[in-house]
């Protein structure tokens, strides 16, 4: 079980619990059409934003295995929400999770996600356990895939057309980081 002492700081930034004043910074990145490009869902309207955004207040701890952490990526300085970040809880027999993130493409560029990411492996492994952490995003995504590689974590597969995701077959790429190697100091880790 691993309940964090929010909000989270790192050099530059603050992963704090979505609030209910979230809602239109959130529908401002998920509402466009290259932040979901290579998500599961379409572009946000409105209500789709609120109904995540509820989703996401709800995600401040990882309890039991299915639990998922979501957490808002703030600049302390302008407190503007820049992006999210999560991290699922995907066994506890195997120990076993999954990161992700989502950045507003007016943020991108700056290292904001790999620092927010760098830090929910910190939790997953030094706070909650886990043996292994993957990554999963469709493989055309080369920028999120560059992200996971200044992680630390390999490339351990690409499945051919394995999901059939907003009318079409998608590769998959799966990038993972095993605990000894987040000890050992993973490359930038």
């Amino acid at each position: 079980m691993l309940v964090p002492d929010l909000p989270l700081r790192t050099d530059r930034l603050l992963l704090r619990p979505f609030t209910a004043d979230d809602l239109d910074a959130l529908h401002a990145y998920r509402s466009r059409p290259e932040v979901t490009r290579f998500l599961y869902h379409d572009p946000y309207d409105e209500a789709a934003a609120r109904v995540s955004l509820e989703r996401a207040r709800g995600r401040t701890a990882l309890r039991e295995p299915g639990d998922v952490l979501n957490l808002a990526v703030v600049l302390p300085e302008t407190d503007e929400l820049v992006g999210d970040v999560l991290l699922s809880w995907t066994s506890a027999e195997h120990r076993q999770g999954e990161i992700g993130y989502v950045l507003h493409p007016d943020h991108t560029g700056r290292g904001y996600v790999t620092e927010a990411a760098r830090e929910l492996l910190r939790l997953g492994f030094d706070g909650l356990g886990l043996h292994r952490i993957v990554g999963r995003l469709d493989a055309r995504n080369t920028a999120s895939a560059r992200v996971l590689e200044r992680l630390g974590m390999r490339r351990e597969a690409h499945l051919r057309e394995n999901e059939f995701v907003k009318g079409e077959w998608t590769d998959e790429a799966v990038y993972a980081l095993l605990h000894r190697e987040w000890r050992a100091g993973a490359p930038n880790a």
